[in-house]
């Protein structure tokens, strides 16, 4: 349960988190550890500040997976209520990035599955979030779309580590934990990924930034119905187990 109240948390590990005093410094300058103590012990600011670190990232992954606006956004909320829900789950031997973004890979994989197992048909790919898609549009909004058009046509395996190491641009090493696999199969699959794509392609893909981003007014959804619902004790079940 959350407590909105300045008394501590008797459990660490729950999902109870309280608006503390300010500290000297805001918590969007302060290392993840430090952040993660703080929110063991309640402290509201502090979740608020990992959730906005992140949510880019998750949607990213959530949305190489399910290539769709809506689902990936609540892929990413749920990821965000499993880890806070109890973050005595999370051991600092590893990136907390990479934990977090394994909860939401998982979480996206989840939602395909569900779709599958009720005969729905898997969506188009989607541009990204807020882009407009109306006769008319401007032509960055066409390229982007375009972009992300041509990402959405990978293969699902290749997508996902593209996005991680290409759009996101973290390390293999980062990628391979962040979805379970081995180094060596993520930069297998990252050079299958750029051999399915034509070099003009690949080069643009790498210069223009903002792809398959979470737009910001879906950025402060995520933060204020996550935040919401944490103060409730609000608990989502997860299918898949963080590593």
């Amino acid at each position: 349960m959350l407590d909105t109240t300045l008394q501590p948390s008797a459990d660490a590990g729950s999902a109870r988190i309280r608006r503390s005093a300010s500290p000297s410094a805001g918590p969007d300058s302060l290392p993840d550890l430090l952040l993660i103590e703080r929110s063991r012990a309640g402290d509201e600011r502090a979740v608020e500040a990992l959730i906005r670190r992140y949510s880019r990232r998750l949607y990213r992954v959530a949305c190489s997976v399910l290539m769709d606006e809506e689902r990936s956004e609540a892929a990413v909320l749920e990821a965000f209520l499993a880890a806070f829900g109890d973050l005595s789950r999370y051991e600092p031997t590893g990136k907390f990035a990479a934990w977090l973004t394994r909860l939401a890979f998982n979480q996206a994989r989840a939602l395909r599955g569900s779709a599958r197992a009720t005969h729905l048909t898997a969506p188009a790919p989607q541009p990204a979030a807020g882009a407009a898609t109306t006769p008319g549009m401007g032509e960055d909004t066409q390229e982007r779309r375009e972009l992300e058009l041509a990402i959405g046509r990978l293969p699902e395996v290749f997508r996902t580590v593209y996005v991680l190491r290409v759009l996101e641009g973290i390390s293999g090493i980062e990628t391979a934990a962040s979805l379970g696999l081995h180094e060596t199969t993520v930069r297998t699959r990252l050079y299958r990924a750029h051999r399915r794509l034509p070099p003009e392609m690949a080069q643009r893909l790498r210069g223009t930034p903002g792809l398959l981003e979470l737009s910001a007014q879906a950025g402060e959804r995520v933060v204020s119905r996550a935040l919401t619902q944490l103060r409730h004790g609000s608990m989502l079940t997860i299918s898949a187990s963080p590593p």
